[in-house]
């Protein structure tokens, strides 16, 4: 009776896994597709916008670090790795704010209280020019 009853639960088991394995495949791909088809429309939206250069103030710049690990083959080597993406946050005469994803280059150069002319073109940061003193 034992090892009958064990049969049945590890044939539905070979039953229920291949599924699941199939539906987590598929919702993994579809998430997939949804952000490279947000990434191309973003993309449109930028390419259809102007151009366009105000006066702005940097008023805060900050960085995100992401921290990945890797495990090598049979988890025998473990690699770690860090990136960092750099922002900053202009304000323009209206008082309106905007953050942009920025260059490391560029970030080292900003300093908050920087006036000058910020070029962008929707989303897509274009650059900043310092306004000498």
């Amino acid at each position: 009776m034992g090892f009958s009853t064990f049969n049945g639960l590890g044939d539905g088991l070979f039953t229920i896994v291949p599924v699941m394995i199939i539906i987590g495949f598929v919702l993994v791909i579809g998430f997939i597709i949804v952000l490279l088809i947000q990434g191309a429309a973003q993309w449109r939206r930028n390419n259809a916008s102007p151009v366009l250069s105000v006066e702005a103030t940097v008023v805060a710049k900050r960085t995100n670090v992401s921290h990945h690990h890797h495990a090598g083959m049979n988890n025998m080597h473990h690699m770690n790795s860090a990136s960092t993406t750099y922002f900053a946050t202009f304000e323009v005469a209206s008082g309106d704010r905007m953050e942009f994803r920025i260059r490391d280059t560029e970030y080292g150069l900003l300093a908050e209280k920087d006036k000058g002319t910020l070029t962008f073109q929707g989303t897509r940061y274009l650059g900043f020019e310092r306004h000498r003193i």
